[in-house]
């Protein structure tokens, strides 16, 4: 089923698509039709994303910290009001 619609185009959009329709040799409907399509999917489709790594380096000890006392650590970073 085909709808009958006005579209307005940028002219670099126009000229584009023109040509898109030359080089396949169809009509500008159906270039113009199959160009939206591909967008249609192309923005439903998940993109690749790089997986999350993350580098360790060592920061080094400061003597005097207990690094199992969590509380002491947040107060030493953030100061005494870190709530």
């Amino acid at each position: 089923m085909s709808i009958r619609t006005t579209v307005t185009l940028d002219q670099d959009v126009y000229d584009r698509t023109k040509d898109f329709s030359k080089a396949r040799g169809i009509p500008f409907r159906d270039a113009l039709n199959e160009l939206v399509r591909q967008g249609l999917v192309a923005e439903a489709a998940p993109r690749p994303t790089k997986p999350f790594k993350i580098k360790p380096f060592h920061m080094g000890v400061i003597p005097g910290l207990n690094y199992d006392d969590i509380e002491g650590l947040l107060e030493y970073g953030e100061g005494p009001y870190h709530r």
